[in-house]
């Protein structure tokens, strides 16, 4: 596979189950899922997406009782292999529209690869160092818990704010990790055999209360300052799989703010048009 579109591919047929994409999504380690007819892009589903569904339905379905097809987004962003300015193309798609990916086919309109936004950071860290700091993209709105919320807490910060991650802090607002959807799903009851039927999948019952954040985390965050070249946030995240990193003042430990992967897709999908402005216009420098 070129090395432009590296993330492994994923796929599935719109008649088979959200049990079947969840799974494939925690022995994978993957966060999305193309769903496939005759090696045509059809669909794409995220576990965000599969979420986002099961907080409207209504019915009494076990997961392995729901097709696919009732959940994943038809409107597949794709972009044909074998473009010289491909990552360009991706991260300029990848802002427009909010998405998290890019799907590669060949000429023949079969799917060969897929191009993330890990994938837009690896390559943005050795190819613009220098050109922004993290405070040129970063969000200074960071959503958070503490590491004394239970689980149950967190996950309905994460819906009702439709986000994928967040900031634990103590309770004097010092930042101590983060916790993923992610984190949720490799952690799950739901895919012991004995209850294999619930929809529950990221909080099996009776672990919402009795299970605080704090013993949920790993208390190795990684961070950086405002002041830092976006292309280290944008190694860090790329090398280490996650998909956001606080910004903290270190003299005070203030939290300050979060950059992520998609931030850096901005910068990626910018820095070409930026150059050449600033070369037009390099009287006004």
């Amino acid at each position: 596979m070129d090395e432009l579109y590296s993330s492994p591919v994923f796929t599935l047929t719109e008649n088979d189950t959200i049990h079947d994409a969840l799974g494939m999504m925690k022995t994978n380690f993957v966060k999305r899922i193309v769903i496939v007819k005759n090696k045509k892009p059809v669909g794409i589903i995220t576990e965000r997406d599969i979420n986002a569904f099961l907080e409207n339905d209504t019915t009494a379905r076990a997961l392995d009782e729901i097709r696919l097809k009732e959940i994943m987004k038809t409107n597949v962003i794709t972009i044909t292999a074998g473009q010289a300015d491909h990552l360009s193309q991706c991260a300029t798609r990848m802002d427009t529209f909010r998405i998290g990916s890019i799907v590669v086919v060949d000429d023949q309109g079969d799917v060969v690869g897929i191009t993330t936004q890990t994938d837009i950071n690896r390559h943005y860290a050795k190819m613009y160092p220098g050109k922004y700091k993290v405070r040129d993209y970063m969000t200074d709105k960071v959503i958070t818990c503490r590491e004394s919320d239970s689980l149950g807490f967190a996950l309905d910060i994460i819906n009702n704010n439709k986000t994928s991650r967040l900031v634990v802090t103590d309770h004097k607002g010092n930042a101590k990790g983060i916790i993923t959807t992610n984190d949720f799903l490799k952690h799950s009851e739901y895919f012991k055999k004995s209850i294999a039927k619930i929809r529950d999948y990221l909080l099996p019952g009776g672990t919402t209360e009795d299970k605080k954040v704090g013993e949920f985390i790993k208390y190795e965050i990684l961070i950086v300052e405002s002041d830092d070249d976006l292309a280290t946030a944008a190694d860090l995240m790329a090398k280490n799989n996650i998909s956001g990193v606080p910004v903290i003042v270190l003299k005070n430990n203030k939290l300050t703010g979060i950059v992520t992967k998609a931030d850096v897709v901005r910068a990626f999908s910018q820095v070409i048009t930026h150059a050449k402005l600033l070369e037009k216009y390099k009287t006004f420098r």
